[in-house]
Formats: C-alpha cells, structure tokens, sequence
C-alpha cells in the first residue's frame, strides 16, 4: 500500500530543497505552491477575486501575485477569502494526482501551510523541516528580494514551528549545521521498510 508523505516546514526552512532530494531518490512529489499558482490563471478564480479584491490585483487581466500577497499577508480575512477559493481546488488537484501515482511505495507532497489548510489529514507521513528564524529569513530575503518586514507579515500566517513539530512524525534539522541529506536518506529508508 502506497504512503502518502507530506513534507513542511515555515517560509525559507527548505522544504522544497528536501522535497528535491526525495524526487531524485524516485518519489513523486506535488508541489502545493506551485500548482496553487497555475489556478491564479482561471478565469473562474480570476473573476472571483477581482469581486472580492478589486482590479488592483491586476495586471494584464492576469493577476498580479504581489498585489494580491500585500493584500492578504496583511489581512487574515482576506487570507481566508483567498484560501477558501484555492484550497478546494487544490486539494481536489491533489487527489486526482494521489490516485495517478498509487503504483509507487510512497509520494511527497510539499505545502506550507499543511496544518493550517487541514490538508495533513490526507497523509500518512508528516516531515517537518526547520530552521531557526533569522536563518530562514535571511535565506528569503536572498531567495525573493523581500523585505524583512513582508518575510515577517508571512510569516505570522504560519503556525509556530514548535507547534508544527508537535504533530511531525519526522523532523529535518535545517540549520546549516546538520547535513539535510542523510536526515532524508534516513526518512527514505523508513519509508521503503514499512
């Protein structure tokens, strides 16, 4: 029987540097973010946003991403409007996917925001990955050109990362000190074995 993997870990841990690792070890691996980003394009979704947010989260009749991120990671309603038009969709997404790929061991699923969304329910497996904050920021400011404060603002729409380790069955030490890649090894081997 297949199991189904969900790794996260706050903004800037490295997650999807550990979801890497197990696609080249073979696992299939659906990116929450990223597939959360093609159903911006929708005209559906675009429409339903532009009614909640206004044509200021436009540009081109697409939507703009940084418009849209500076309008809810300020605001946890608007957030919540966001999240109720993408997270069905998503996790429908998912499933489909889950359902194509049921011939492997195991699957990944990397998201962000798993506990959050509720999505951890759909999984076997939790993988948290951590670091400490000033790390984790400095690493998004490199990654994304952000500002500190907006790191910060996006940050807070996370659940701490002690909490989220509360709920892990795997933790990943990302800290720059301990090596990610034998932490995975280790997980992929559990993995196989069950």
């Amino acid at each position: 029987m297949m199991i189904r993997v969900a790794i996260t870990g706050n903004l800037g841990s490295g997650k999807s540097t550990v979801a890497q690792i197990f696609e080249i070890l073979g696992a299939p691996v659906y990116r929450a973010d990223d597939e959360a980003r093609k159903f911006l394009q929708d005209r559906e979704v675009i429409r339903r946003l532009v009614n909640g947010f206004g044509e200021t989260i436009l540009s081109d009749g697409q939507i703009d991403r940084k418009s849209l991120a500076a309008i809810v990671f300020n605001d946890p309603e608007a957030l919540r409007f966001l999240n109720r038009i993408i997270h069905p969709l998503v996790k429908r997404d998912l499933r489909k996917w889950i359902s194509r790929h049921s011939n492997n061991t195991y699957i990944v699923h990397e998201s962000a925001i798993l506990f959050e969304s509720g999505f951890n329910k759909e999984f076997d497996k939790v993988i948290v990955v951590t670091c400490p904050v000033e790390t984790a920021i400095a690493r998004v400011i490199e990654r994304d050109k952000s500002s500190r404060e907006a790191i910060l603002s996006r940050m807070e729409n996370q659940w701490p990362q002690e909490k989220k380790i509360e709920k892990a069955d795997f933790v990943i030490e990302n800290d720059g000190l301990k090596l990610v890649i034998p932490q995975v090894l280790e997980i992929h081997k559990k993995l196989l074995s069950e």
